[in-house]
């Protein structure tokens, strides 16, 4: 179960105040995946970041009692100075998983060949996002955040992306961000609007995206 009881979030940017929730509940939908949308600024990739945790409401609780992925492709959870590999093993025993066989996975998947054993703030922001993603796949978790993070790599890389993805969500389930309504279509059962700082609940993720349409 993931939810959001009484949320409010707010951000102070040199002066300015930006509502991102303002007292919202909502329930994620048990064992379905679920489209996150919203305009441009509605605060998603804000939002994703508090069902993982990265980052705290102003009030209210955001609750989990599934075990939760970060947002695949979030890199800045990385330590710069840190090697890809001591990166790779911190996280594996953080999460209770066998180092080198997480390791294993991710240099097949990620393909930063001899890139790993560099300082990651030696590499682009395309490679520590490849190795965040090849991080989240090779770790089970029961649900995963994806924020438009198919879009990473070339379209080979897309295409591994997409099919390696499918294949884990078998037996776990997404909470996802996407502009593409395709993509929204292919890995959605339902769906959550963000609008004027309140989430409004979809059964029907066609119904969603006729609402972004509109609104957005």
């Amino acid at each position: 179960m993931i939810a959001f009881e009484n949320v409010t979030k707010i951000y102070n940017v040199k002066g300015v105040k930006k509502v991102i929730l303002d007292d919202a509940s909502y329930r994620f939908e048990d064992r379905k995946n679920v489209a996150l949308m919203g305009h441009n600024g509605a605060g998603k990739s804000t939002m994703m970041r508090m069902i993982a945790g990265i980052e705290l409401p102003t009030s209210g609780r955001v609750r989990r009692t599934e075990k939760v992925s970060w947002p695949m492709g979030f890199a800045r959870g990385f330590n710069g100075m840190m090697t890809g590999v001591e990166n790779i093993r911190f996280v594996s025993r953080v999460y209770g998983c066998h180092t080198e066989t997480v390791l294993e996975q991710v240099q097949e998947f990620a393909q930063l060949g001899k890139s790993l054993d560099l300082p990651i703030q030696t590499f682009s922001s395309g490679m520590k996002a490849r190795l965040a993603f090849g991080l989240s796949l090779a770790i089970s978790f029961e649900c995963y955040l994806i924020d438009e993070v198919t879009a990473v790599g070339d379209r080979r890389f897309k295409r591994k992306s997409r099919k390696a993805l499918k294949d884990k969500i078998k037996d776990a389930r997404v909470v996802m961000i996407s502009h593409s309504e395709k993509t929204i279509k292919d890995y959605c059962d339902c769906g959550v609007f963000a609008y004027g700082s309140k989430l409004y609940h979809y059964d029907d993720v066609n119904e969603l995206l006729k609402d972004y349409r509109k609104f957005c």
